[in-house]
């Protein structure tokens, strides 16, 4: 069984935002596991990352197909969300890693404008990771201040993509 490195990355990707903390697969050819760790961040630097971290092993236990050590996919820095411009604002945040689109296609209308009126549970954006569009939904009624990501731009986990004033709602 040879190995394709785009699909081991796509995978490590799946994995990263699961909940999944430990994977094995094994054949003849090779092993790969893969466990999540929790970084200990003893003071804040860049390119520090919270949460978890995928990590790969590949051993060979006869012949190997594929070269025994594989390079690490670098994770980017660490996006934080700015503070919010109000404190009574919410931030309607990434919950994975993707590209953020205001609209289903290039031709339609975004889902939401700044100071357009949002209830739980609206469509305001669409993430898409892994060639899957997925539906973001506001977590709070209000109105929409501010749209943080630009069209077309690529997101982390976390990221602040809209603000939301819920009393305005």
């Amino acid at each position: 069984m040879s190995i394709n490195f785009n699909e081991l990355r796509e995978l490590l990707g799946a994995i990263a935002q699961t909940d999944i903390t430990e994977l094995t697969l094994k054949s003849e050819d090779f092993e790969l596991t893969v466990r999540k760790t929790t970084p200990v961040i003893s003071t804040p630097s860049v390119g520090s990352s919270p949460g978890t971290t995928p990590t790969a092993i590949i051993s060979p236990s006869t012949t190997p197909s594929v070269p025994p050590a594989v390079t690490p996919v670098s994770e980017p820095p660490e996006v934080s969300a700015p503070p919010a411009p109000d404190k009574k604002w919410v931030a309607i945040t990434s919950p994975m890693v993707g590209t953020f689109y205001r609209a289903s296609a290039p031709d339609e209308p975004p889902f939401v404008q700044a100071g357009d009126r949002v209830s739980l549970g609206q469509t305001v954006c669409i993430i898409e990771a892994m060639k899957l569009m997925n539906e973001i939904e506001a977590e709070v009624s209000g109105q929409v201040m501010e749209i943080v990501v630009s069209n077309g731009e690529p997101v982390e986990y976390g990221q602040t993509l809209i603000w939301v004033d819920p009393s305005r709602s």
